[in-house]
């Protein structure tokens, strides 16, 4: 077995004290790739921004790396969570390298200087996103799908061990999207970083995925491979589609 990034045990999610998902309760090792499936509104970007310390849980236990999130400082939680969210910055006078170079803040100290490391980190991190000749582009001119792997550049030199990303093929074409499936996998398998994301095209995401959660109603409905998963009856239960139909096999039209 490889070293426990995350386990959460009967964790809730939401707002205050609203519940949006309960008793949510698994674990990764470092490596494993989940994704998170389920219709619009289900909860899993709540249960994405609780795990990145963005929003307090309601209630249970969610422990990264062997510690409580919450006993877990900002600075050093940044060290070993990163996550890319759909909603870009604002960052009218910004350069796509300037955007990276941000992900190396928890390594900087004080005064925010970039050694020769870092500057190595930044450059290779750019490289795998496939974004070195936008380095000197103003981020705000960019396309969506563009501006989505830069934000993936600054995941990535983070160097976390839990990387945290909602929707990240939102916006990419075809070709981007298979790529960035590449890249998790480059990411998880050689890196040995935990991958957790959420994502709609889920035959896509079980190209790559260890383990599928399933959120509906408010809770965890089902986890499994993507084998497991990725049936048309339970298709047809999960995103609450009329009896039949899916049939077997058209999957991939739909998802």
């Amino acid at each position: 077995m490889g070293k426990c990034i995350l386990e959460s045990s009967a964790l809730c999610v939401g707002y205050g004290t609203k519940r949006i998902v309960d008793d949510i309760s698994f674990s990764m090792e470092a490596g494993d790739i989940v994704c998170l499936i389920g219709s619009n509104g289900a909860g899993k970007s709540t249960l994405l921004k609780t795990l990145a310390k963005m929003i307090p849980p309601v209630s249970g236990s969610a422990k990264i790396d062997g510690r409580e999130i919450g006993h877990i400082r900002e600075g050093e939680l940044a060290r070993i969570v990163s996550c890319m969210f759909p909603a870009a910055p604002v960052t009218e006078y910004l350069t796509c390298l300037d955007i990276v170079e941000n992900g190396r803040y928890p390594y900087t100290g004080m005064f925010g200087t970039l050694s020769e490391d870092d500057r190595e980190k930044i450059a290779s991190a750019m490289d795998i996103a496939g974004v070195t000749e936008l380095s000197g582009r103003y981020f705000h001119t960019l396309s969506d799908g563009q501006k989505q792997r830069v934000m993936l550049a600054r995941a990535i030199c983070q160097e976390p061990k839990l990387l945290l990303l909602d929707e990240p093929a939102s916006f990419l074409d075809i070709r981007y999207k298979l790529e960035l499936l590449d890249l998790i996998v480059s990411l998880a398998k050689e890196k040995g970083i935990a991958v957790l994301f959420s994502m709609h095209e889920i035959t896509l995401a079980g190209r790559i995925a260890d383990r599928m959660i399933c959120i509906k109603d408010g809770k965890v409905d089902r986890m499994g491979t993507p084998q497991e998963i990725m049936r048309s009856d339970y298709m047809e239960r999960l995103y609450d589609l009329k009896k039949g139909s899916l049939e077997e096999g058209v999957l991939n039209g739909i998802f």
